[in-house]
């Protein structure tokens, strides 16, 4: 069997003449010329270079998108030279690549051979660039058994950093004891779990706005976030590393409101929790896509700045400026700036610092 290791020596070899032009990113057919590259921006904060991680980028591969009859929207998520240059242009030192689930309706052999798929590929192309990225692995957790083994092959067999979840699974919520099995791996492992919103059809997010996305996906990431701690997944699971993306939704912006419905109304909290609800949220992370300096340190003083992580949701153009949002925060020391730029990701994904 190959090990974790040989895969990864032997992906980068194997691709280490891959020319990044065009949607293809692992290699062309023919070499394009190419503009002069733009100059890479450096992060320093009091004097130290930071390694800057974005946790929260997307990508998609199209040979696995087949699989479901589908192709990746936008185009820019295949992978390409252009990331690259934005990541630089940015001051982006690694990406965290995730895919957003699209097969969590797969029947059995097709969800697995979709994740064998992206996760090979993840895995090849963060071996050919293992400098600029690392990824999270992706799994069919609509069958948590099939789960468990792909979080195991994906991290200790292919090198991957984590796993990437939706916010649920067909309607099923992530506190469901069904995926107990999952979150007992992961929490063993030491993986961190990257939570992301799926996209739902509701009548009454049509309309103006992309309220689909604009309120839908904080609302979902909230939902998920609030079924584990009001049903004991938490509890369950203490050493379970979870980062929230979109800032961890709405709940940072009224926790207290978790804390008083107990006290309120004594009768819709049955399930016995060993803390507060509020207290659950400073064991999490969350990703700093918020909008406002205000926003990140209202965020911090709810959660902790040690919670926070550089996220763009690349290559959506929801957060073009993420590190100068960041280095904006109102009161941020210089190792707390540095942690949220890429200190604590680093320790979360096993990268290490350059």
């Amino acid at each position: 069997m190959t090990t974790r290791r040989e895969f990864i020596g032997n992906a980068a070899a194997g691709l280490a003449g891959a020319v990044f032009v065009g949607c293809d990113f692992l290699g062309a057919g023919h070499v394009q010329a190419q503009d002069a590259p733009a100059r890479r921006r450096n992060v320093v904060v009091s004097g130290r270079r930071v390694t800057t991680v974005d946790v929260h980028a997307h990508c998609a591969f199209p040979e696995a998108t087949a699989l479901m009859g589908v192709k990746p929207e936008p185009p820019n998520l295949v992978m390409a030279d252009e990331r690259i240059r934005d990541m630089d242009a940015q001051g982006i030192d690694v990406e965290a690549l995730s895919i957003n689930p699209f097969w969590y309706k797969a029947d059995r052999d097709v969800a697995q051979a979709v994740i064998k798929l992206q996760n090979e590929k993840l895995a090849e192309l963060c071996a050919a660039k293992p400098d600029r990225f690392v990824a999270f692995a992706t799994m069919a957790l609509q069958y948590p058994d099939l789960a468990v083994a792909q979080l195991e092959q994906g991290v200790n067999k292919l090198g991957l950093r984590g796993v990437s979840v939706g916010a649920h699974v067909e309607g099923l919520e992530l506190a469901d004891p069904k995926f107990h099995p999952v979150w007992a791996k992961a929490e063993e492992m030491g993986a961190l779990v990257f939570i992301h919103p799926v996209p739902e059809s509701n009548k009454r997010l049509a309309g103006n706005g992309g309220l689909g996305n604009t309120i839908g996906f904080p609302l979902d990431t909230t939902i998920a976030l609030s079924h584990l701690i009001y049903e004991g997944t938490l509890d369950k699971f203490p050493g379970l590393k979870i980062c929230a993306s979109h800032g961890g939704g709405y709940l940072g912006s009224y926790p207290e409101r978790s804390d008083a419905v107990c006290d309120a109304f004594p009768g819709r909290c049955t399930a016995p929790l060993k803390r507060k609800p509020t207290e659950y949220l400073k064991q999490l992370y969350y990703d700093s896509i918020v909008f406002s300096p205000e926003a990140m340190r209202h965020l911090i003083a709810e959660v902790g700045v040690g919670q926070i992580v550089l996220g763009t949701d690349y290559p959506f153009a929801w957060n073009k400026t993420a590190v100068d949002r960041i280095l904006a925060t109102p009161g941020a020391s210089d190792a707390e700036l540095a942690a949220m730029l890429g200190d604590t990701a680093c320790r979360l994904l096993w990268i290490k610092p350059a």
